[in-house]
């Protein structure tokens, strides 16, 4: 018979009662989701409307959540990513899933999306893992500025972070993907 401290650590877990095993399911407190997050739609067009419109005809709309742990590397490999995703056709050679929003001259709505790191605690959300409203602003607004740096200040809209909005969109295919920024991008 084995001691639980001299069983391999998944062993262990699978020897702790189920109550315990829940409590360390991802997005609880003590776990390692340490990452940006976006989801990013393809979009024939997408608008958030409150107390000013940003609008976009044809290109992305990207849903950013922020973790208290992100740091500008997170936001540099999401901006990146994002900028370089191929989801769009290429007319001129029929090839689908071949180029990226920057060569299409397309535009990017971002939208700052805390709930992308809410976990249900019972029944009730809970988004303790992400950044704070007092670091997430500033911290938001660079990843803006960074996107309109890397691709063109005219072509970046963005909503009101931490107005309630409504967020428009015609999902194009529909095309949805989920991008976590690496941890190798801390």
């Amino acid at each position: 018979m084995h001691s639980l401290s001299s069983l391999p650590p998944v062993a262990v877990l699978c020897r702790v009662s189920p109550k315990r095993r829940r409590l360390a399911a991802p997005g609880r407190r003590g776990t390692q989701i340490r990452a940006m997050r976006a989801v990013v739609q393809r979009v024939a067009s997408a608008s958030v409307e409150g107390r000013i419109v940003s609008e976009i005809g044809p290109g992305l709309l990207v849903l950013v959540g922020l973790h208290e742990s992100d740091t500008d590397s997170d936001a540099e490999y999401i901006c990146r990513k994002v900028l370089n995703m191929r989801l769009f056709p290429n007319e001129s050679t029929g090839r689908g899933w071949d180029q990226n929003v920057m060569q299409k001259n397309y535009g990017v709505l971002l939208v700052s999306q805390f709930t992308l790191y809410g976990v249900l605690k019972g029944n009730k959300p809970d988004f303790h893992v992400a950044m704070p409203p007092q670091s997430a602003k500033s911290f938001y607004d660079s990843v803006v500025e960074r996107f309109r740096k890397a691709y063109s200040p005219d072509a970046i809209k963005d909503g009101i972070f931490g107005a309630k909005m409504k967020v428009n969109l015609v999902n194009d295919g529909p095309v949805t993907m989920q991008l976590d920024s690496s941890a190798s991008a801390k």
